[in-house]
């Protein structure tokens, strides 16, 4: 559907500069915006590199070990029923705190595999994660509360340093693009404390 929706868009636009005699600057605008996506793809390689490495470093010096458990009391609040010791408790707390460092784009690793290892805690429990009659003539893939908790809480995430808006803030110039750090850790610590709150009533009814 989404493909659909850029070809109408990109027709649609061609046509109206074609039929207003602004093809030319169609075509610049086209450039430009190329250059433009070249130049910050160039500053948020940058940014995600350094931030990558002080990750590492982090890692090896036992610091992400620590936040790790420092977290567990949250992880055993938010899943009650998934096993302490398991692979995904790991990667759910990686994930996690990749995202309050504002890391967004070194997470999802750590999210697809977390949500690999609760797609087999879900087979081992004997829920192959399928409807019992085949929907359309294929089969539905039936999410866990711990795969939806999950789920909803990276796409909440309390964030302490949003990394990637203040690289596109530099990159078009603000005068502070740090600025926007307070306002964003009250915005998702709103959003963070609404997904948990939804999830443990969520997980209730279930």
């Amino acid at each position: 559907m989404l493909n659909y929706m850029w070809a109408l868009m990109i027709l649609v636009g061609v046509l109206y500069a074609a039929f207003t005699g602004n093809l030319g600057a169609l075509t610049d605008a086209a450039l430009d915006s190329a250059g433009e996506a070249i130049s910050l793809c160039i500053t948020m390689a940058g940014v995600m590199a350094l931030w990558m490495g002080l990750m590492e470093i982090g890692q090896q010096s036992g610091l992400i070990e620590r936040m790790t458990r420092g977290i567990a009391p949250f992880l055993n609040f938010m899943f009650p029923r998934l096993p302490k010791g398991h692979p995904a408790r790991e990667y759910i707390a990686t994930n996690l705190i990749a995202n309050i460092l504002g890391l967004g784009w070194a997470c999802t690793p750590a999210g697809l595999k977390a949500m690999e290892e609760l797609a087999k805690l879900e087979a081992e429990r004997g829920n192959e994660g399928y409807l019992q009659q085949p929907v359309a003539s294929s089969h539905v893939r039936i999410a866990s509360n711990e795969m939806c908790t999950f789920l909803i809480l990276n796409i909440s995430s309390l964030q302490l340093i949003p990394v990637n808006m203040i690289a596109y803030r530099a990159q078009y110039g603000s005068a502070d693009p740090a600025r926007i750090i307070a306002p964003s850790i009250l915005a998702t610590a709103v959003s963070t404390l609404a997904a948990v709150v939804f999830c443990k009533v969520m997980d209730r009814r279930a």
